[in-house]
């Protein structure tokens, strides 16, 4: 009796450790469905993301370049009205320049 008491108890031993074999495996499995399903969320996450800093990026370039062409168009008036400007200067002093330029080349020193 005694040794079927001792058969009996290795047979619950075995069956207790076969369904903590099941509960193991059903928690791995559990835990690989978790990961795939945090890693997919996470992907999608990353895409969202991404996708806002291009949209942003975009946006910026677009401001930057319009911003270029009124700089350049600015800058272009600016530099135009400074040769102008420059001009009639010249103009202004440029009759005293060559008498000034005449008068030093034309005079002899000793």
């Amino acid at each position: 009796m005694a040794s079927s008491r001792g058969q009996g108890g290795i047979q619950q031993l075995l069956a207790a450790e076969q369904e903590a074999q099941l509960i193991v495996n059903a928690a791995r499995n559990e835990k690989l469905i978790r990961l795939k399903q945090a890693k997919e969320e996470a992907e999608k996450e990353i895409a969202a993301y991404r996708a806002q800093m291009e949209r942003e990026f975009q946006r910026k370039v677009a401001e930057s370049s319009g911003d270029s062409g009124a700089n350049v168009k600015r800058l272009e008036k600016e530099t135009d009205a400074r040769i102008h400007h420059l001009k009639a200067e010249s103009e202004k002093i440029s009759g005293g320049v060559v008498q000034m330029l005449l008068k030093h080349v034309t005079s002899v020193k000793n």
